[in-house]
């Protein structure tokens, strides 16, 4: 069987767990705009039992017009514990999607400091099809207690990417689309323009998931990003649109043994709003 990421959990083995106290699922859903889905409103109807809603839009930086950029520690801490998480426990996120925003919730877990996360493998969409049980009730939980420990080192902000430009020791990969990539197609978000940062690869995150909805294997994942062009001995920054997506491709390196690993938070969203990026275009 083909090597797969030691960081997914199976659906039947967290059947089996719904009810340890010590395991904690978490529903991450986000979706753009154009999408028209509301993941608060499709939680609320159907959820696997006991799991809670993680709005990584409104547990952020709300001092920045960016969409769901990292919160503080402080400020992560006290959300958590207020959803009855605690240090120690062991974290299962998922999405609607199959892979899609799962992983960003899984980076920002790991940032904070928590080992024990993982990404249920083909999310809801596979739990669903399996027919496993679904609810529309409201999991309660008591207060936790949960103390974060930031990892500054696997976040970037734009004046670290200002920098890395101009690194020839560093590889930037980012996630979108090859047409946005290359600024030949429109960004979702109509106030920007597309293009790439300068001297960054391309390695859509669509193509590291299979049909299914669920991560590729080792060996493919790996194929993707050296046909990038990608120097896999170097550190990397992923990048995306918004910093969600990133997170799938830092998920896949992490998955292929890389290990000086960084997400730029503020993304595409962030470098093609400001005066002082340098954007390229084909």
């Amino acid at each position: 069987m083909a090597e797969r990421t030691k960081w997914l959990v199976d659906t039947d083995w967290l059947e089996e767990h719904l009810d340890s106290p010590d395991v904690v699922v978490l529903d991450g859903s986000w979706y753009l705009p154009q999408l028209e889905r509301d993941p608060k409103e499709e939680f609320a109807r159907a959820h696997i039992p006991g799991a809670m809603f993680f709005d990584i839009d409104e547990v952020a930086d709300l001092s920045t017009d960016l969409p769901h950029m990292l919160p503080s520690a402080a400020m992560f801490s006290d959300a958590v514990s207020k959803m009855g998480i605690s240090n120690g426990q062991t974290i299962v996120v998922y999405d609607g999607l199959g892979l899609s925003s799962a992983p960003r919730l899984w980076w920002t877990f790991r940032v904070m400091g928590v080992k024990d996360v993982f990404i249920l493998d083909g999310g809801l969409p596979k739990w669903r099809a399996e027919k496993k049980p679904v609810t529309d009730v409201l999991a309660k939980r008591a207060q936790g207690y949960f103390h974060a420990q930031l990892d500054h080192s696997a976040v970037k902000s734009f004046e670290d990417m200002l920098k890395a430009i101009h690194d020839d020791s560093v590889e930037i990969v980012d996630a979108r689309s090859e047409e946005r990539w290359r600024g030949t197609a429109p960004e979702p978000r109509p106030h920007l323009s597309s293009g790439r940062m300068p001297g960054s690869r391309n390695v859509p995150f669509g193509g590291l998931i299979d049909e299914t909805g669920r991560l590729k294997d080792v060996d493919a994942l790996r194929a993707r990003f050296v046909d990038a062009g990608v120097d896999l001995s170097k550190p990397i920054i992923t990048s995306c649109g918004s910093g969600a997506t990133a997170a799938i491709l830092y998920l896949a390196l992490d998955t292929i043994g890389q290990t000086k690993l960084a997400l730029y938070d503020g993304s595409w969203t962030e470098w093609a709003s400001r005066q002082d990026s340098v954007i390229e275009r084909d």
